[in-house]
This record gives C-alpha cells, sequence and structure tokens, in this order.
C-alpha cells in the first residue's frame, strides 16, 4: 500500500467525509459535537460530565481503506480521543456509543499513536511496536516482533495544542497508524473471529476531565 501523509486530498480515490460547515451524514449528541472554525469539534464541560465515552458516528462503512485527517487537542486537554475504525455499534451501552479499532489520540501523551480495541481485547500495540496478534486457548495474546522507534521519540513528534497528520492504513488484518509521517504502529490481527473486517467509522470523546478535541480534513479511500 502506497503510503499518503499529505496532500492526500488531491490523490486519486480520496473521497471528503466532512464538508467543514455541518455535520451532515454523522450521528451524535449535539450536545457533545458541534463545527467550530470549519472543524469537527468535541467538547464535555466539569458541569456536565459523560457517563460513557460518546462517539460522532459516520454513517457508513469501510473495510480496506486509507483515512487521512488532521486533528488537535486544546490547551490543558488531558482527556483521551481517538477515531474508532472497523467498528460496531453498542447500542445497549448507549446510542451513540461504538466498539472496535481504535487509532489512539491522548492528551496525556501515554497512549497517542496506539492501537486499542475499544469494548473488546484492550491495548493490540503500544507507540513504537509491531506486533502480531494471536488466540491461543481462547485468550488474546499481543507477540511484539518488532521495534519501530523510540515510544518517546514518536512522541516528541506530536505538535502540542496544534494540528496533526493521522493516517490510519486498514488492509485486509494489516493495521498500520501513522502521525505525522512516522509510523506508530504495525499490527497483524490474525484470529478470524476476532478481527473485524469492516464497520463504522466514529470520533471519540472520552469520560474523564474536560477535555475539547477538533478534526478537519477528513478523507477516505477504499482499497480494493
Amino acid at each position: 500500500v502506497a503510503v499518503l501523509v499529505m496532500g492526500s486530498e488531491s490523490e486519486p480515490g480520496f473521497v471528503p467525509l466532512f464538508d467543514g460547515r455541518t455535520l451532515v451524514g454523522c450521528e451524535g449528541r449535539p450536545d457533545l459535537w458541534r463545527v467550530e472554525d470549519g472543524a469537527i469539534t468535541g467538547e464535555t464541560r466539569a458541569e456536565s460530565p459523560i457517563e460513557t465515552n460518546e462517539f460522532l458516528i459516520w454513517d457508513g462503512e469501510a473495510g480496506d481503506f486509507i483515512l487521512r485527517l488532521e486533528f488537535r487537542l486544546a490547551a490543558g486537554t488531558a482527556g483521551n480521543s481517538g477515531v474508532q475504525y472497523r467498528a460496531r455499534r453498542m447500542p445497549e451501552a448507549g446510542p451513540f456509543v461504538v466498539g472496535g479499532y481504535q487509532a489512539d489520540i491522548d492528551g496525556t501523551n501515554r497512549y497517542m499513536g496506539i492501537l486499542y480495541e475499544e469494548r473488546g481485547r484492550g491495548i493490540l500495540a503500544e507507540r513504537g511496536q509491531r506486533t502480531v496478534i494471536t488466540d491461543e486457548g481462547g485468550k488474546t495474546k499481543v507477540n511484539v516482533v518488532g521495534k519501530l522507534a523510540d515510544s518517546k521519540e514518536l512522541q516528541a513528534n506530536i505538535r502540542d495544542e496544534q494540528w496533526n497528520d493521522y493516517l490510519v492504513i486498514a488492509d485486509g488484518n494489516h493495521l498500520m497508524h501513522f502521525i505525522n509521517g512516522k509510523l506508530m504502529v504495525d499490527v497483524v490481527d490474525t484470529p478470524a473471529a476476532k478481527a473485524a473486517k469492516s464497520g463504522v467509522l466514529a470520533f471519540q470523546i472520552h469520560t474523564g476531565p474536560p477535555m475539547k478535541v477538533q478534526f478537519r480534513d477528513v478523507f477516505l479511500k477504499k482499497l480494493p
């Protein structure tokens, strides 16, 4: 798969998922999500904390794809966010709740760039790891098979309170996250019964301290 980090909107096959003005084509709580300064904006407040992680869900599905977007966390945000992909709706948990793969975004620097499976198997790769996921006796095993780079060096490439470029590639059971052109995780998820093949895309805001996250220039290219 060719890796396209910048300027993907001009590359053949990339389709915008956000018009920069409205949230048409997405579903989420209107008190938590809005458009501000041309960006999808999710915000929680101290006076009205959320009881479960909430999501803005794109009204579509994607299987094999390249997703390119920009994100930033507001000043003082210590909360967690992320981009869900190949996710499934979880109506029993709430109307705008999903579970599945997450390209993590984190204000504390602990989880930025990792692959986490929300409401599933948990962390499937830490920042800087190449992993192969297997199932042994019904239990998930995360096998670290290589090191991409030092975790702290990768984190140092993140621009605090500024726009950063996130690229997610899902090609079969091979999953990769890039931030600002740096490969954060490289994962092969082998258990056929647990590795999602397709699903929805969604943006997350997390329970906990007040937070604000923004997304813009969201482009998707479906792979054959």
